[in-house]
């Protein structure tokens, strides 16, 4: 089925190592949501109790949707929306679908990133955020100018790399950063364990389960995290799968790839919920403050503050770059092989076309921030901000949506037999079996519509 066209624009582009595709992959799917996200819910989610729903819905819907989705990538050798459309061509929409819903997430992440790099930069040059943390990071998202250049400065930095192509300098770059990431990460985890007189207390919440805090809301928590901490349902693999030469062991890629977005969470757990816990403070806000303002106050307050503090954020900043690379590469590769562009003005639209709703969305904390857009669910009518608008959107709809689809597309459009054939190599590496497909026509599913049940507030 596969026509020779893919192939030889898959030779060209494949990845120099399999190790190399993992960085890249790990950097992919290691970002935000495992760094700032995932620490919060787990210490208001009960700790060990949550750490341990996450890793089964890891399993249960992370692992498989990582495997499908590459392989559909792998088959073709091409962008989101050809890797559909070579299959069957009434499904390119899925793959627009993927497209849109990275190029708008991409609109609010990359602010953030600017906010790292520049708390990176002042823990570098003085570690002094003033006394009051909350007022100073107010006083810097919602300045008019310095969020900007910030942010540009992340953005050209990724655009110029991707210029080159994925396979060239990310590839190469990510062999050093990821594992830079995880030392500092490590370094960071010691430093929270020894340096705080009470951090046992926190490990133990962390690390023991309390059974009396599971709860569906547990799960589906747990589900949310997954979907944007791995970064499934929005064409992320089938992207990087592209590149993936035809004799490597697609199943136990996905695995990896799991594993490292997993390990990451969970090392990052260990530096905000022990350093928390022994502080006695509750984390009482997920996203920004919980980064920008509790862990900046946290740092000023104990020994070798600000040294763990820089590392702290270079390795968020680290985890921001390395997803940024492939997150980019979703629409660049797109207008590049479907739209028949040349990869250079692929890398300049869509440089230009996320840097607009880069400038909309950091403009949405000062000067336009009495813009809201509206929002409907069970509660009834609400409105809410660019940055807050576009997060539910892609991570809480689209993504939900888009996974739900890929799992449609291999259990009807494609059909299991032709999957298998390309995620096992025509069986070298074992088959498809009949727990695979229950994960994908029941399981995987079963978790998107609990996420959007969840968003439009149909659950508590």
């Amino acid at each position: 089925m596969k026509n020779q066209n893919s192939n030889n624009s898959q030779g060209e582009r494949q990845w120099g190592s399999r190790f190399g595709y993992l960085m890249v992959a790990a950097g992919a799917a290691i970002g935000l949501g495992n760094i700032w996200r995932f620490p919060y819910l787990a210490y208001e989610g009960g700790g060990g109790v949550f750490l341990i729903v996450y890793i089964i819905v890891v399993i249960l819907m992370g692992h498989p949707m990582v495997e499908m989705e590459t392989a559909i990538g792998r088959y073709s050798g091409k962008d989101t929306v050809t890797a559909f459309e070579v299959i069957n061509k009434k499904w390119r929409f899925a793959g627009w679908l993927a497209v849109a819903c990275t190029t708008l997430l991409c609109m609010y992440y990359v602010v953030v990133g600017g906010w790292v790099a520049k708390y990176t930069f002042n823990y570098l040059v003085s570690g002094d955020f003033g006394t009051n943390k909350q007022a100073y990071f107010e006083a810097h998202i919602s300045s008019t100018v310095e969020p900007i250049v910030w942010t540009m400065l992340i953005l050209v930095l990724v655009c110029v790399v991707l210029y080159f192509g994925i396979t060239k300098y990310v590839e190469k770059i990510s062999k050093v950063m990821m594992p830079f990431l995880f030392v500092l990460l490590i370094i960071c985890g010691i430093w929270a364990l020894f340096v705080n007189e009470h951090a046992l207390e926190g490990v133990k919440y962390y690390l023991l389960p309390d059974f009396s805090k599971l709860s569906f809301t547990t799960f589906a928590q747990a589900a949310t995290q997954v979907l944007f901490s791995v970064g499934i349902g929005w064409g992320l693999y089938e992207t990087l799968g592209a590149n993936i030469p035809k004799e490597n062991n697609l199943k136990s890629d996905a695995i990896m790839v799991s594993a490292f977005d997993t390990a990451a969470a969970i090392l990052a757990g260990f530096v905000v919920v022990p350093t928390a816990v022994s502080d006695g403070i509750g984390l009482q806000s997920s996203g920004p403050a919980l980064v920008f303002n509790v862990m900046t106050d946290i740092f000023d307050k104990l020994p070798g503050g600000r040294f763990i503090g820089f590392c702290f954020f270079l390795a968020i900043l680290f985890a921001v770059i390395s997803s940024l690379f492939s997150f980019f590469e979703i629409t660049i590769r797109t207008f590049e092989d479907h739209s028949k562009m040349g990869r250079g003005k692929a890398t300049a639209l869509t440089g230009i076309i996320i840097g607009i709703g880069n400038i909309i969305v950091s403009l949405g904390y000062g000067v336009l921030g009495d813009v809201k857009l509206p929002w409907y669910d069970a509660n009834g009518f609400a409105s809410y901000g660019f940055y807050d608008w576009l997060d539910m959107l892609t991570a809480y709809i689209m993504m939900p949506i888009g996974c739900i689809l890929v799992c449609i597309f291999i259990a009807k459009v494609w059909g299991f037999k032709n999957y298998e054939k390309e995620v096992t190599n025509d069986g070298k590496f074992g088959r498809v079996t009949m727990f695979d497909k229950i994960r994908t026509v029941v399981l995987v599913p079963f978790f998107m519509i609990v996420i959007l049940l969840t968003v439009f507030g149909f659950i508590a």
